[in-house]
């Protein structure tokens, strides 16, 4: 969910899920900025590298290190609804507050203050407010809360909260597992250990290249996760580990 790495087993999955993908930009969780060693985690790396291609092509699971951010689920709070979010019909959804729509626009998905779920159904909507961060108009589908709590991702599931991670689907195809070391042992918010495992879900256009965005599904997770991994020192992936094949039947998720 979202408008705004290298490791590599078949070939991505190249189609959104009907209107409501996440072919959109985003934020970066309080992201870092990058020194001059780690040049090769800039926007520059547009397409697929050289070694990921070779990987993608050889099937290899040797890890290989991605840029990593992070993105999250806002919900709506109190305040003054001067701002309206649309439908791709551009019929009006709700009004909802600047600061909530500000947020939602980059994010993707959000909560409404009704407690309803809205997710990304398309962008340049003539209608739309333009979104100050991106400066792109984007319009919104309702969604169920009970099926959908923490909003969609590009394969049309329900996105889950420490486990959904946003790629590039020419280097990492959707719906493979993915095994970041560097995460393992991290704290849930229900006080339990992060095994590392992760599952590639979503994508942004702006997450190209070797590259990984973690849903956190919470600001707080965010800012916690981020001081723990911070945002772009760049991070071991792994795709398809044998350590993660409980993810593939929807098990521990």
């Amino acid at each position: 969910m979202n408008v705004g790495g290298s490791a590599f087993l078949g070939v991505g999955l190249a189609v959104l899920f009907g209107c409501g993908g996440t072919d959109f930009v985003r934020d970066r969780g309080d992201a870092r900025p990058l020194d001059a060693s780690q040049e090769w985690l800039t926007e520059s790396t547009a397409k697929p590298t050289a070694l990921a291609s070779t990987l993608v092509k050889t099937g290899t699971r040797r890890p290989e290190l991605f840029r990593n951010t992070y993105y999250d689920f806002p919900s709506e709070g109190e305040g003054a609804r001067k701002a309206k979010v649309f439908d791709a019909e551009c019929k009006p959804i709700a009004d909802v507050t600047q600061e909530f729509h500000d947020r939602v626009c980059l994010q993707g998905s959000g909560k409404l203050r009704t407690g309803e779920t809205i997710s990304f159904a398309k962008r340049d909507c003539a209608c739309a407010l333009e979104c100050p961060k991106s400066g792109q108009k984007i319009c919104f589908e309702k969604l169920d809360p009970k099926k959908f709590p923490s909003g969609r991702g590009a394969l049309g599931q329900p996105v889950t909260p420490l486990r959904t991670v946003a790629v590039d689907d020419e280097v990492i195809p959707l719906g493979a597992t993915l095994y970041i070391p560097d995460y393992e042992g991290l704290a849930r918010p229900n006080g339990s250990q992060h095994d590392g495992c992760f599952l590639a879900e979503d994508r942004g256009s702006k997450v190209v290249g070797t590259h990984i965005d973690i849903f956190t599904g919470d600001p707080a997770t965010t800012k916690t996760w981020n001081q723990a991994v911070p945002s772009n020192v760049g991070v071991r992936v792994e795709v398809d580990s044998p350590r993660c094949l409980h993810l593939k039947s929807g098990a521990a998720r």
